[in-house]
């Protein structure tokens, strides 16, 4: 066999063997709403201070080689909503500083569904 055809050959080889050649399913995934809080100093019992809808950066790792899977923002809601393939996963909320922050969330995603994760951000008020 000639050269090029040997390169031709284990190159498509290794790209049909790739995981990142895989199409992402449509049908399941991770969705969720993102906050943050306290928003208020103090919070008193007639003045209610509730958490706000937060625009965040959202990344989903693998959690074994913690390999980013897919990074995006939430809308302005906080919504989000990321297709992905079945498997373990961690959501790791972006901080643009010290404050606010939120915990690493891990989840599983199923076959043909989507997995609800909420995050809540601290907005570091007290």
């Amino acid at each position: 066999m000639r050269p090029k055809y040997i390169f031709l050959v284990a190159f498509l080889f290794v790209t049909a063997c790739s995981p990142f050649l895989a199409p992402t399913p449509t049908d399941s995934g991770v969705d969720g709403n993102v906050t943050i809080g306290p928003m208020c100093p103090v919070v008193q019992v007639n003045n209610p201070c509730p958490d706000k809808p937060y625009q965040a950066t959202l990344t989903i790792l693998t959690t074994t080689t913690r390999r980013k899977v897919i990074q995006f923002k939430t809308d302005a809601n906080g919504y989000f909503r990321a297709a992905l393939a079945p498997g373990e996963y961690i959501l790791r909320p972006e901080s643009p500083n010290v404050m606010p922050r939120a915990a690493e969330i891990p989840f599983t995603v199923t076959d043909r569904q989507f997995t609800r994760v909420d995050v809540v951000y601290d907005s570091g008020i007290r």
